[in-house]
């Protein structure tokens, strides 16, 4: 038992500098080269992150249908037409939104859901309703709207 655990732990001490480096070139599978064949030439200059990242995503691209990969496309071509400050506002939402608990995330998805749901002009309207109010007021919708989920909470 002991030997085994020795020869576990060094097989991982073995593998972190390999993770930490990122996947070399020759690690890809054909499919991920050629997908990121513009990248090969700077592939081994690139920090691990961003190695591990496009390799991932490369392995997404080559699993998705033809309809798939268009809409992918399009909401990259829309992410790259917004400006640096906007992009930054999403990744920072999105960075909170994946710290939150599993039931916080989906009562949010579950409002978004509702929200798309409605009549153009009921969403509109409601948008409308919200910026006009002073950053004071927003601050307390918040907390009246969380104060409500605790009490639907514990009934």
């Amino acid at each position: 038992m002991k030997a085994r655990l020795i020869t576990v732990l060094l097989a991982l001490t073995l593998c972190v500098p390999v993770l930490a480096e990122g996947p070399a070139w020759d690690d890809l599978d054909d499919q991920q080269q050629v997908i990121l064949g513009k990248f090969e030439g700077a592939w081994e200059n690139m920090p691990a992150e961003r190695r591990m990242r496009l390799a991932r995503g490369a392995g997404r691209w080559s699993s998705m249908s033809a309809e798939e990969r268009e809409r992918a496309q399009s909401r990259f071509m829309a992410w790259q037409s917004l400006s640096e400050e906007r992009r930054s506002l999403i990744r920072e939402r999105a960075e909170i939104f994946h710290s939150l608990s599993p039931e916080e995330q989906e009562r949010i998805r579950e409002n978004f859901k509702r929200y798309r749901e409605m009549k153009q002009e009921r969403r509109e309207m409601l948008r409308e309703r919200y910026n006009r109010l002073t950053p004071e007021q927003r601050q307390a919708l918040r907390d009246r709207l969380d104060r409500q989920r605790r009490d639907r909470r514990r009934r």
